[in-house]
């Protein structure tokens, strides 16, 4: 399955406007494909980044790859992180939003060799393949 994290910062991206407060990304710097103007991330590798309508341009929130071009300290900045490297989406008035919590790893491609597939992860009544169970993760 793909990640839900893309799904989900849309989500709360729309959500955030919806109730006419400004979105920010939390965003884990240090992360594989982010491109960020490194002046401005804190000590522990993290960067807040407003990504209202009025803050950014050409802003796309796609299932790989998140991109926007910035201002920072009044120069512009092409700014472009992966979904999994977003460690929370929040409203900068009040702190409502979301806390992804660590950075996701990007998927790997599906293996194509034998024994790979879908066939092995199927239950047939009747069958000795136990089901794999569900991961979930508790959110606060």
């Amino acid at each position: 399955m793909t990640s839900r994290r893309p799904y989900l910062i849309r989500a709360l991206y729309d959500w955030v406007l919806d109730n006419d407060l400004t979105p920010h990304l939390l965003v884990a710097a240090d992360a594989d494909g982010v491109d960020v103007p490194r002046q401005f991330v804190t000590e522990d590798g993290k960067i807040t980044v407003n990504i209202s309508p009025g803050a950014v341009r050409g802003l796309a929130l796609e299932n790989e790859l998140i991109s926007f071009s910035a201002r920072f300290s009044g120069q512009s900045y092409n700014v472009s992180l992966p979904p999994g490297a977003v460690l929370a989406l929040y409203a900068r008035e009040n702190g409502e939003g979301m806390l992804f919590g660590e950075v996701e790893a990007a998927p790997t491609p599906p293996d194509d060799g034998p024994g790979s597939g879908t066939d092995a992860d199927t239950h047939e009544e009747g069958s000795d393949t136990k089901s794999k169970h569900p991961h979930l993760k508790v959110v606060k």
